[in-house]
């Protein structure tokens, strides 16, 4: 180490000079001749190393819009296309927030509509079979209930008419609305009540109700003295169809004056048809 005073050459690591004694500053080596001096003398030269520094965000946080957008569309995961739009928006959303510095937040939000998502799409198939497996049933379930329903209405006519014949001595009913019991009007021949005023009407449990008089028509004087203002018939049929057919049922119903009820699966029924078992 040279002496900044007179020049005089002093060894390395002298604090002052040999000759004229004035102060040597401490040598300054740089880092590869420190580590070659390390080498020399087979010590290794600590290094110290700093941590790097981490991503700085820029701007404001914000919420994701896509985030959100695949929470709110894994809320109806029920619709598959709402569940493949939530599983979409999640990947993209996570993917953006990852690489936004600390911008962007609403992980949370994107997870839980990929959970949402997945699930959706997981449980719609199997809420579809078991769809197809059991609406046809309630289907089937449905027509068998309204067609037993038509039955029992053919037998509640049936019943009506011989009781109408029977009171009236006018013949059975010329029409459903002869015995009718809804109306206000008082029980009589035009009204005799003896069914309810929505089986009079002919639509009822799914199924369209037509009377029709078929044998000669029956004046009598007792009738008129009754209030009979309408005559009746010696014979009737009535005819109980679907009003869909294989939807609110499948077969129609006959009957007539003998309270043989019969059935036929392919179209309307007739005198012909088989009886009902």
């Amino acid at each position: 180490m040279l002496c900044p005073r007179c020049g005089e050459a002093n060894a390395v690591g002298a604090k002052f000079c040999v000759r004229c004694g004035s102060p040597v500053p401490a040598e300054t080596q740089p880092a590869g001749a420190a580590s070659a001096s390390g080498s020399v003398l087979g010590l290794a030269t600590p290094r110290t190393l700093q941590p790097l520094p981490g991503p700085v965000p820029i701007g404001p946080e914000e919420n994701s819009g896509k985030a959100m957008a695949s929470l709110i569309c894994g809320l109806f995961m029920w619709l598959f296309p709402a569940a493949v739009a939530a599983i979409i928006l999640g990947h993209v959303s996570l993917s953006e927030i990852a690489h936004s510095a600390g911008r962007l937040k609403g992980r949370g939000m994107a997870i839980a509509g990929l959970v949402l998502g997945y699930a959706g799409v997981f449980f719609i198939p199997i809420f579809l079979i078991l769809a197809a497996i059991a609406i046809p049933n309630l289907l089937r379930a449905r027509m068998a209930a309204n067609e037993a329903s038509a039955v029992g209405a053919l037998r509640t006519i049936d019943t009506a008419a011989i009781t109408y014949s029977a009171t009236y001595g006018n013949g059975f009913p010329p029409t459903l609305m002869t015995m009718d019991g809804g109306e206000i009007a008082p029980e009589s021949c035009d009204h005799a009540h003896l069914i309810d005023q929505s089986l009079a009407s002919g639509i009822r449990y799914g199924y369209v109700f037509t009377y029709l008089p078929t044998g000669a028509s029956i004046v009598r004087g007792d009738a008129k003295t009754k209030g009979c203002t309408v005559a009746g018939s010696s014979s009737y049929e009535v005819h109980a169809d679907p009003t869909t057919r294989y939807t609110t049922g499948a077969r129609s119903f006959f009957s007539d004056q003998t309270g043989i009820i019969r059935t036929q699966a392919d179209g309307p029924a007739s005198s012909d048809s088989a009886p009902v078992e």
